[in-house]
């Protein structure tokens, strides 16, 4: 078996990597993160570097792809979702300098997914422990100061742990599908109180004269993406926040993912006002953006939840990712679920003292969890049931 450096996804073949990675999850698919790169989202401009590590089974880039994954080289800590910034603080504070950093990961989403990408047979385990060992070995080739693995799904944190990396836990807020027939059966779960509200600001949407619509596939035109980028844009503006994706990268996701696109837009008096992208999975849609033009009341949980929600319901879908943090979700049916991150930092002293920061930290987390899971809307029969 060989390991490798690809500085461009473009290297390795669609088929190979999607054959490791699967199809269960958008984001890990070569088409997004390929597409990442070839929108200028994504380079040594943009202190994202690909510095993706592929495992063959003979000679550099030949014989079948046996492992993979998507790592970057950073200059920054921004676009992650998984917040370092006091580390790095606390690195320039001793004279040491904390970036470049190398970071496995899907580039500006909160989405836990598979990020030890190897085929599930008798070799998994050791494929996937001589990635971990070849990224440790790219830390020292970089003279990185950490390696950090954001969003892994259970499976790999376990196997991270066991390998000397340190567990970092948060919280997200997903939607879980119960066998609803329709959002009235959904809504009928819900205390009398917090369903007239989700009603009320239903209502609202409809007073306003707004009608929502949902695209897929060939249904979304080149006019569509130009709208959906200027209220991503303005979601940007409004927040002082950076803007990861272009005009291009938006473009292109509707030709490389078609099928697994869904865009929500809300139209009044003949123009779109607002819209929300989302991303399909096999049993999970993944809220990622939004945006509006104007202030509407209760166009955005309209749009980036309760639309989408009816689509899930609608579709089978099992489960709604709507993002990262917003404790606001809870009240709108969304419940605390744990992500996890695993992290690894060269300076023994600084590892020692993350180490115990995040032991305190997870502590902490659980018991926000056990707090959130004490405030559900649910009524308290359905929350025996769960």
């Amino acid at each position: 078996m060989h390991l490798s450096v690809v500085d461009k996804l473009e290297k390795i073949a669609a088929a190979d990597w999607n054959a490791l990675a699967g199809y269960a999850n958008p984001f890990t698919r070569h088409e997004f993160l390929a597409l990442l790169e070839s929108s200028g989202c994504v380079n040594a401009e943009t202190g994202w570097r690909p510095q993706h590590l592929v495992l063959h089974s003979d000679g550099p880039l030949q014989g079948r792809l046996l492992g993979a994954l998507p790592l970057y080289l950073k200059t920054h800590s921004y676009g992650e979702y998984v917040f370092d910034w006091a580390w790095a603080n606390a690195y320039a504070r001793a004279g040491h300098s904390y970036y470049p950093k190398l970071v496995v990961s899907v580039p500006f989403t909160p989405v836990t997914g598979p990020r030890l990408l190897a085929a599930a047979d008798a070799e998994s385990t050791r494929i996937k422990k001589k990635l971990i060992q070849g990224a440790w070995e790219m830390q020292a080739t970089h003279n990185a100061s950490s390696l950090h693995w954001l969003f892994v799904d259970q499976a790999d944190a376990a196997l991270l742990e066991t390998e000397q990396h340190l567990l970092r836990t948060g919280c997200q807020f997903h939607w879980h599908n119960a066998g609803y027939r329709d959002f009235e059966d959904f809504l009928s779960t819900f205390t009398a109180h917090k369903r007239k509200k989700i009603k009320r600001e239903r209502r609202h949407v409809r007073e306003a004269n707004i009608a929502m619509e949902i695209l897929t596939g060939a249904a979304i035109r080149a006019a569509h993406w130009d709208s959906f980028y200027e209220f991503y844009h303005s979601t940007i503006r409004a927040h002082g926040a950076i803007p990861y994706l272009s005009r291009e990268f938006f473009h292109g996701l509707g030709q490389v993912l078609p099928q697994q696109v869904v865009l929500v837009l809300a139209r009044c008096d003949g123009r779109y006002v607002a819209g929300a992208l989302n991303l399909r999975g096999e049993d999970t849609l993944y809220g990622r953006y939004w945006g509006s033009h104007g202030d509407f009341h209760s166009l955005h949980f309209e749009t980036c939840y309760y639309t989408a929600i009816e689509y899930c319901i609608a579709q089978g879908l099992k489960r709604f990712e709507a993002g990262a943090q917003g404790e606001h979700k809870l009240a709108r049916g969304f419940t605390p679920v744990v992500t996890r991150s695993a992290h690894r930092l060269v300076h023994p002293q600084f590892n020692r003292a993350v180490a115990e920061y995040l032991t305190r930290e997870r502590i902490e987390i659980s018991s926000y969890i056990d707090e959130l899971n004490e405030h559900v809307p649910f009524k308290k029969e359905m929350t025996a049931e769960k």
